[in-house]
C-alpha cells in the first residue's frame, strides 16, 4: 500500500502531521522526496542539522524517526534545499523575487549557488569541498538532470518495492514523482482530509499538465482536485503542539481518517 499525502496550501496544510500519524497507524515507512527550509525563518532547525555537518529539515527527521527500523533523515528525503530571504529587486538565480537558494543537498552531494555569498556557518560546517557550483539557470538545469532526478528516482524505486509507504509531497505540489502510482491520495488542509482513488488522481494530474509526460511545470493540488471528486472527506480535529509532534497521539486522534484511507487504498 502506497499513500500519497499532499496539501491544499503552500505552507502549514498539516501534511507532515497527517503523514506522521499514518506512518504510526500502518507501520509504513515515511518518505519526503523533496524538502526545504529557510536559513532565517527556520534558523533553529537549520542549526540543529548544520552543526552536525548535515542538511535536512524537521519534517524529514520526524518521518525517519516515526518509521519502523533505522532511518536517517537523508535516507527518506533525497533532496533538501536551503533558502534565505532576498531583498526586493532582481529575481535571483531561480527566478524568485522573495528568496534565493543557497545550497541543495542531493543524496550525499551538494549543489551551491555560486552567485551568492553563503553564510559563514553554512560555508564552514557543511562538506562543500567537492560541491557542484552553479551560476546560471542552464547549469541549474544540468544539475537537476545529473543529480536531482536520479536521486529522487532511487527513492522512487524504494517506494515501489516497499510493502507499505507514505509519501509526503512538498508545498502544494500535486505529486513529487512524475510517474507516481499511489493506491490512495490524502489531500490535507485545515480541519479535513479529502481522500482520492490513486489511479484516478494520477490521471487528473496528467490532464492538468496536458497529458502524460507533457508540460514542464509541476501540477498544483488545486488544479488537480478541481478535476475530480473525492471518494470521501473526513474531519480532522485540531491538535495541540505537543500532540502534533507525537505520532501516537496523532494516530489516535485521526484514527477514523486513517481507517478511511485504508479503505480507499484497498478498493
Amino acid at each position: 500500500m502506497t499513500v500519497l499525502v499532499v496539501g491544499d496550501a503552500p505552507v502549514d496544510a498539516g501534511k507532515t502531521t497527517f503523514a506522521l500519524g499514518l506512518v504510526e497507524r500502518t507501520g509504513a515507512t515515511g518518505y519526503k522526496p523533496r524538502a526545504g527550509n529557510d536559513f532565517w525563518y527556520d534558523h533553529d532547525d537549520v542549526r540543529r542539522a548544520v552543526d552536525r555537518g548535515r542538511l535536512y529539515g524537521k519534517d524529514a527527521a520526524a518521518l525517519a524517526a516515526a518509521s519502523p527500523g533505522e532511518h536517517d533523515p537523508e535516507g527518506v528525503n533525497p533532496v533538501h534545499r536551503l533558502w534565505r530571504p532576498k531583498p526586493a529587486g532582481g529575481s535571483g538565480l531561480l527566478g524568485r523575487d522573495d528568496r534565493e537558494f543557497l545550497v541543495d543537498r542531493v543524496g550525499d552531494r551538494y549543489v551551491v549557488n555560486g552567485t551568492v555569498d553563503l553564510p559563514p556557518l553554512v560555508r564552514s560546517a557543511l562538506p562543500l569541498g567537492d560541491a557542484r557550483v552553479v551560476t546560471s539557470l542552464p547549469e541549474c538545469n544540468d544539475s537537476m538532470s545529473d543529480l536531482h532526478l536520479p536521486a529522487q528516482q532511487r527513492v522512487r524505486e524504494t517506494v515501489r518495492e516497499a510493502d507499505r509507504a507514505v509519501v509526503e509531497s512538498y508545498a502544494d505540489v500535486a505529486r513529487p514523482f512524475p510517474d507516481s502510482d499511489p493506491d490512495a491520495v490524502a489531500v490535507v488542509d485545515a480541519g479535513r482530509a479529502r481522500l482520492f482513488d490513486g489511479p484516478r488522481y494520477v490521471k487528473a494530474c496528467e490532464v492538468a499538465t496536458g497529458g502524460h509526460d507533457v508540460g514542464q511545470l509541476e501540477e498544483r493540488v488545486p488544479d488537480v482536485t478541481g478535476l475530480l471528486d473525492p471518494k470521501t472527506t473526513v474531519s480532522l480535529p485540531p491538535l495541540t503542539a505537543d500532540e502534533r509532534t507525537d505520532p501516537g497521539a496523532v494516530a489516535d486522534a485521526y484514527g477514523a481518517a486513517y481507517d478511511a484511507v485504508r479503505s480507499v487504498a484497498a478498493e
